[in-house]
């Protein structure tokens, strides 16, 4: 199976397993899923406080651990959320995850949106949050200090960024004192983020793709009449049919040979071994390039609830016209 190689050398799997249950499944629906994953042979696990399931997935690899699997061949990652932004309730995030999770580190720890508010898990969109704010640069930079003390402390292995943008990235990365080595973005065959993905790849910060099949069960806040199905894209649809693989698979293989780690989620065995043996499907030039062709800047995961008050629209979040609206104003 391919693999990735971070800044300082360590190596990471090309393919994790997500736990981002949404509102289907249960903590124990997602811990089995991870389970089964394990079995199958996936070797990173993506996690995050507010999916409110790291005890089970906790309970899940502390088993894998004492039955043999070694410590170090899993990769373990979480996630500070929105209400944990101020420095030593970063602190409190990681700690909480790491006795939730068993563990005495983690591979890597991301703050999860750069947007401080207090929206849990199943916000609706009409819960404007009054304390929600834009994105805020001293503060988030504090919250980032933060962070690099736990590094610094061997809490967490590496540090990574999770949903920012280009000019996101060029305020935040002549401030870090340790650099970023991951950071998550939608990224899928119809959302393909061309230019944040070359940035992250000019300052090596490897790229791990959430939404990898284009979130088919994403919750019905970030659902619109304008999104499109990965899976009906044109070429997805010749790729699989050619090569006999499923449209899911060529999704995936195609995050893969871009260079990214997808972070899939799924809880049955069939989907979990066949997203696995997308890792050994090797895309020509030619189907690269059909599948450039289906990007449609179709963001799934819009971040409606996350909007601060004075917000016009989810676009605000993503610095649709290069710059970032709001934070100026804001006293940190």
């Amino acid at each position: 199976m391919w693999e990735r190689t971070l800044r300082d050398g360590t190596r990471i799997p090309a393919i994790g397993i997500g736990t981002f249950g949404s509102d289907r499944y249960s903590a124990s629906d997602v811990a089995a899923g991870v389970e089964t994953a394990l079995q199958v042979g996936y070797r990173l696990v993506d996690c995050a406080a507010i999916y409110g399931n790291e005890d089970a997935v906790g309970r899940t690899l502390t088993s894998a651990f004492s039955g043999g699997m070694a410590r170090d061949e899993v990769f373990v990652m979480s996630k500070v959320w929105n209400d944990h932004h101020a420095p030593d309730r970063v602190r409190v995030s990681v700690e909480q995850s790491l006795t939730d999770l068993q563990l005495d580190h983690l591979d890597a720890c991301f703050i999860h949106w750069p947007f401080p508010n207090t929206h849990g898990q199943h916000a609706r969109v009409e819960d404007r949050d009054p304390d929600a704010r834009p994105y805020v640069h001293p503060d988030f930079m504090r919250s980032w200090a933060a962070l690099e003390d736990l590094v610094d402390e061997g809490l967490v292995r590496h540090a990574g960024l999770s949903n920012v943008t280009v000019p996101k990235l060029k305020l935040i990365l002549p401030e870090c004192r340790i650099q970023p080595s991951l950071a998550e973005m939608e990224h899928h065959p119809t959302l393909q983020q061309g230019e944040l993905f070359q940035h992250l790849v000019d300052h090596d910060i490897q790229v791990v793709g959430y939404s990898p099949l284009g979130s088919p069960s994403r919750p019905e806040r970030d659902r619109t009449e304008d999104d499109v199905a990965d899976m009906d894209s044109p070429a997805v649809i010749e790729i699989a049919e050619r090569r006999g693989i499923s449209r899911a698979q060529v999704c995936v293989a195609w995050a893969i040979n871009r260079g990214a780690v997808p972070i899939p989620f799924s809880v049955k065995e069939h989907q979990l071994r066949e997203l696995y043996e997308a890792t050994s499907v090797r895309l020509t030039p030619g189907e690269m390039n059909a599948l450039r062709g289906s990007d449609r800047n179709n963001r799934l995961v819009k971040g409606h609830v996350f909007l601060w008050e004075g917000a016009d629209s989810w676009l605000d979040l993503w610095d649709v016209d290069g710059t970032i609206p709001g934070w100026q104003g804001y006293a940190s």
